[in-house]
């Protein structure tokens, strides 16, 4: 499975192309939301999500059958960010489960930034 197209399929918010990457029975879970998803619930919450989006595959990793991605994700104007830590699970080159973490990119908090720790990654 090409992970990269995988991505740029579900930044673009190419329903069909999308589906073609799983297996029927597969789910993905947003543990940051509490939410689990069917396939066709997935398709639906990321293709109607509002906005034109673009991203940036950072990592992958591969562990037998598991990828984990972390992607840098934006809609196109790039007023705000988010990362996205994916474990995607496969079977027979197709995604049998996901699940994914996202965050939102923000400034560190105040109170850290008045110790003067840390530095900036970028």
């Amino acid at each position: 499975m090409d992970i990269k197209k995988f991505w740029s399929a579900i930044l673009a918010q190419n329903e069909q192309e999308i589906r073609e990457y799983f297996h029927q029975e597969a789910y993905v879970n947003w543990h940051c939301t509490n939410e689990h998803f069917n396939v066709d619930e997935f398709v639906v919450a990321n293709c109607e999500y509002p906005g034109n989006w673009d991203g940036i595959v950072e990592r992958v990793e591969t562990i037998e059958d598991l990828i984990i991605t972390v992607t840098l994700v934006y809609p196109k104007e790039r007023n705000i960010s988010f990362h996205v830590t994916s474990f995607i699970k496969i079977k027979n080159d197709k995604i049998v489960s996901m699940d994914e973490y996202w965050a939102d990119d923000e400034n560190a908090p105040q109170w850290r930034l008045d110790k003067h720790i840390g530095t900036a990654i970028r």
